[in-house]
């Protein structure tokens, strides 16, 4: 028990001193840093960068079914991954700290804002559906200013410290968390219903017991809470991601809603949705396959590998 505890008091310090550091240090210092960091840990053998590379070359292979991705070019777009990682949380730690109008200028507007705006005007809910692409607290940030802040849920960590420190960060950020598990779903339910907006990041079936669906042109799970929620408040379900770059801009690509008209059976509108979800998802991925953050398997055959 005692060396958990140490192993605990560990984490949370590094991750405070990491934070505080790459918030404090000059910003091209801190992604300078990162970035060095990161290309090291993508040139050494593990597990990580091998689900990675399965990742990316069903992304390629998708692009191209007829011609296998070359490895040699799979191998590059994984070790683009881990830069792009590291730009992420850089500026994770930096937003609590960056002005306003900082974050406002460098986050491009251009395609499919307007969709947000039908919804949050009408009074309706809005749901976005987001993947592990880029910087969707970037985005969060931006909606806080605007007075549309978003409410998310996340998976507690340890130790409770370190859960703490993390929900302080994204309430600096104008981000409400609710912690994942009994009670959440409701929590989130009283959100839409009041006419808030709700963002998840839902290209990874945590619990393992959502909607199969085909996804890369193989089938696995994705989450049914997107969906589920639209569906039970009649809120907009809105596909979207936030690109970093081009330099220290980031883009947001925002798509028009889902048809969340009921059409059968509530099981039946659920799978359905979920997998024109996973079309978007698939769409949103391919514009910049280096960005996707995911590393974790996410289909039953990284399982066996």
């Amino acid at each position: 028990m005692g060396l958990e505890r140490l192993r605990a008091g560990a984490t949370y310090i590094a991750y405070r001193v990491s934070g505080a550091g790459l918030e404090i240090l000059p910003e091209p210092i801190a992604s300078g840093a990162a970035a060095l960091v990161a290309s090291a840990l993508a040139r050494r053998p593990h597990g990580d960068f091998a689900i990675r590379q399965r990742h990316v070359t069903r992304v390629l292979a998708s692009t191209s079914p007829v011609v296998a991705p070359d490895p040699a070019v799979v191998r590059r777009w994984a070790r683009r991954s881990y830069r792009s990682y590291a730009r992420y949380w850089v500026e994770g730690a930096r937003l609590p700290s960056i002005p306003g109008d900082v974050v406002r200028a460098r986050l491009i507007l251009d395609w499919g804002y307007e969709h947000v705006e039908e919804a949050v005007g009408s009074g309706r809910g809005v749901v976005l559906a987001l993947p592990h692409v880029g910087s969707w607290e970037w985005g969060g940030t931006f909606l806080a200013l605007e007075g549309h802040p978003m409410t998310s849920v996340a998976e507690r960590l340890e130790p409770p410290a370190l859960f703490r420190w993390f929900l302080s960060q994204r309430e600096a950020m104008g981000i409400r968390i609710v912690p994942l598990g009994e009670g959440s779903g409701q929590a989130l339910l009283e959100e839409l219903r009041r006419g808030g907006l709700v963002g998840l990041v839902c290209d990874r079936d945590v619990g393992g017991n959502g909607v199969k669906v085909e996804f890369f042109g193989e089938e696995t799970t994705l989450p049914a809470g997107p969906a589920t929620l639209a569906l039970r408040t009649d809120a907009a379900l809105i596909p979207a991601a936030v690109y970093s770059g081009p330099a220290d801009a980031h883009f947001a690509v925002v798509t028009a809603p889902l048809d969340t008209h009921r059409t059968g059976a509530f099981r039946t509108d659920v799978v359905r949705l979920t997998q024109e979800l996973a079309h978007r998802f698939e769409w949103m991925v391919r514009r910049a396959p280096e960005q996707w953050h995911l590393y974790q398997p996410n289909w039953p055959s990284d399982r066996d590998h």
